[in-house]
């Protein structure tokens, strides 16, 4: 059984190779085979799409045209995105009605133009809409607001003026930085031809309004009121501890007792007058105590016998 097993394995070893080479040798000229057939019905789709030279001709002529259509529609695309013009025959001007100086508006208050348009044309104008807009001063395109656009839809004849007010607000966060204004005007002629009008295109400022009293303002005075406050009463507290200070200290007043020392000898007086001062002390004789009176009636006794 072993010498069985040895020999099948290696038969199988022989012949494995040998199998595994006519494998591949054979896929490989199938592949060939199929890349050959597929060869000519690739040249039958391409000679079924090659037609004759008009066929050619014909198909030429489609692709121009074609061309030719998107290049007049890219064309016409360019011209609606060209940015329109101001007519030569349209004249235009700005006045500011409040503020009256165009420098410089006020944020978050109503400010107030008056534009003013003239045809010095033989055609009638038809005056649309009136827009503008606050715009980063270092870039035009920049847009910062925009404002309501106003709509008029009034005619204007040829030799006629007319005037249209517009109003805008500057946002009140805007304060304290330029801008650049721009103020359009958008109209038509009678051929339909639309214009445009740049009446003001120039940098202003928007500054803070001092008019009324905000909170901020408010705080800041009663802020100004209290300190104003501590400072006289710290001010009163400091001068009434120097009033105290001198009243409290005053020059030592040395006082003559005189008669007032209880060492004072009486035995020299007469007796009747020593009695009647001991009876009835007057205001300002000096007091004599108890036991001084009591030496007193000793001596007056011992001088009576």
């Amino acid at each position: 059984m072993g010498r069985l097993l040895r020999n099948f394995f290696l038969f199988l070893l022989l012949v494995l190779p040998s199998t595994i080479n006519f494998l591949n040798t054979g896929g490989c000229q199938n592949g060939l085979a199929m890349a050959e057939d597929a060869d000519p019905v690739e040249g039958e789709e391409e000679e079924a799409t090659v037609e004759t030279d008009d066929g050619a001709s014909e198909e030429a002529g489609t692709v121009e045209t074609e061309s030719a259509v998107s290049d007049k529609g890219e064309e016409e695309d360019d011209d609606d995105e060209k940015p329109l013009s101001a007519s030569p025959f349209a004249d235009t001007y700005i006045l500011f009605i409040k503020p009256v100086t165009s420098t410089e508006l006020p944020a978050g208050k109503p400010v107030r133009i008056l534009v003013g348009f003239t045809n010095i044309g033989k055609n009638d104008f038809t005056v649309d809409t009136m827009e503008a807009s606050l715009r980063y001063p270092q870039d035009f395109s920049f847009y910062i607001q925009n404002f309501t656009t106003v709509r008029y839809n009034q005619a204007i004849e040829p030799k006629r003026q007319a005037s249209f007010e517009y109003e805008f607000i500057p946002n009140e966060a805007l304060h304290a930085r330029p801008f650049g204004l721009v103020v359009n005007i958008n109209y038509q002629d009678a051929e339909g031809n639309f214009y445009q009008t740049a009446v003001f295109n120039e940098t202003v400022n928007i500054v803070e309004t001092d008019e009324g009293l905000d909170g901020e303002t408010f705080f800041l005075y009663v802020f100004l009121a209290a300190v104003i406050v501590l400072i006289l009463v710290g001010a009163q507290q400091l001068l009434a501890s120097f009033g105290r200070k001198t009243r409290t200290v005053k020059p030592r007043v040395t006082v003559e007792l005189g008669t007032e020392k209880n060492d004072v000898d009486y035995e020299w007086l007469p007796k009747e007058i020593l009695q009647e001062m001991n009876r009835s002390p007057r205001r300002g004789t000096p007091k004599v105590s108890p036991r001084k009176r009591r030496q007193n009636k000793r001596f007056t006794g011992a001088g009576e016998e």
